[in-house]
């Protein structure tokens, strides 16, 4: 891998070969709004569940809801628990990490009897007020905290970035490709690492230049990040910047090249760019947490879903699948059943090259 270095507004970008996600102001919005001074209920979650009483959920994400990607992924999948078993759901936005350990106390003083953190940032919180509010469930998304009542949920995204890679592979024709992280995080190696794998099982020789913008949300950064990397050459972009990456889609739109998505369906922005997405179904996998609370199958430990899960997805390519080989996209199915049905195995790898 290349290691590519760029300046911009006079921050300089550091290199990596990792994604992650976080940043952002807080600002608390809630159906039922988490109130500091209540008291917990005492009642434990799976009483309350077997009662057949709604459980009380509250997420907290690192950037907007509404953003097109990661976190608005995680509040479809707290507005699916709320529309299909009726629970009672809140949510706090653009949360900063100096800020996520009181919000937390705040949900779980006001009797919450799950709070989800979205991010692997939410690990450490969550073990430290989870030792202080022993009857409420702590979820970590990409996370590696446990406990008696933490566990984590890590999505196999390492997955979705390898067929990318081959993707990106088969389309380049420079042998020149692009990926803009916006922080690094240990949890998130693997995508990049992924994205890597997959374009040099296709091309050995293949170069690969990263770049991070220090940011999540300011597009910006990404844009010029990404023409940075377009003017040396790349012709094809990816990303795992939250919304700070829509900069480095329009970049790929601006050149007439190919970029691909990340965490959601992101097509609509950019549908003569954007060959696919690497979905992640974070309300599948929200909806896999909840259920294990309510059916007491809940354990202090980390469980990895993936493609066989359905909650690692590759979009559709829409009107763009004619800009694709037929025998790339025969080759990148069949990769994605061998890996649903475990015959290929995608290596996680979380250490930083």
């Amino acid at each position: 891998m290349k290691k590519f270095m760029a300046m911009a507004l006079g921050l300089t970008l550091a290199v990596s070969m990792l994604t992650a996600c976080g940043g952002g102001t807080k600002e608390t919005k809630a159906e039922t709004k988490a109130e500091t001074t209540a008291e917990t209920t005492g009642e434990t979650t799976e009483a309350a569940a077997a009662d057949g009483e709604s459980l009380k959920v509250a997420l907290c994400v690192t950037g907007a809801v509404n953003d097109m990607g990661w976190c608005q992924s995680a509040y479809e999948g707290l507005e699916l628990l709320e529309e299909k078993y009726g629970a009672e759901i809140a949510y706090t936005e653009n949360l900063q990490a100096a800020d996520m350990a009181a919000t937390f106390t705040d949900y779980a003083a006001s009797g919450y009897d799950i709070v989800i953190g979205h991010g692997f940032q939410f690990g450490d919180p969550a073990l430290e007020v989870g030792a202080q509010y022993p009857d409420t469930k702590f979820i970590c998304v990409e996370a590696d905290a446990t406990a008696e009542n933490v566990a984590s949920y890590v999505m196999k995204c390492e997955e979705g970035g390898y067929i990318e890679g081959m993707l990106a592979a088969s389309m380049t024709k420079t042998n020149k490709l692009g990926f803009i992280g916006p922080v690094e995080g240990a949890s998130l190696i693997k995508i990049m690492n992924g994205f890597e794998d997959g374009a040099k099982s296709i091309n050995p020789d293949i170069e690969v230049q990263t770049a991070w913008t220090g940011s999540f949300t300011d597009t910006a950064l990404a844009q010029e990040a990404a023409q940075a990397m377009i003017d040396s050459g790349v012709d094809f972009i990816a990303h795992d910047a939250n919304e700070c990456g829509t900069g480095a889609i329009n970049a790929a739109k601006a050149a007439g090249i190919y970029a691909t998505g990340d965490s959601y369906d992101q097509h609509e922005l950019a549908p003569e760019t954007i060959l696919t997405s690497s979905i992640y179904n974070v309300p599948v996998l929200i909806e896999a947490a909840y259920n294990d609370v309510v059916n007491g199958t809940f354990e202090g430990t980390v469980k990895e879903l993936g493609m066989a899960e359905g909650v690692v997805e590759i979009a559709p390519y829409y009107d763009m699948e004619s800009a694709i080989p037929e025998e790339v996209r025969t080759m990148i199915a069949e990769k994605i059943e061998a890996i649903k049905s475990g015959e290929f195995v995608v290596p996680c790898d979380t250490t930083a090259r």
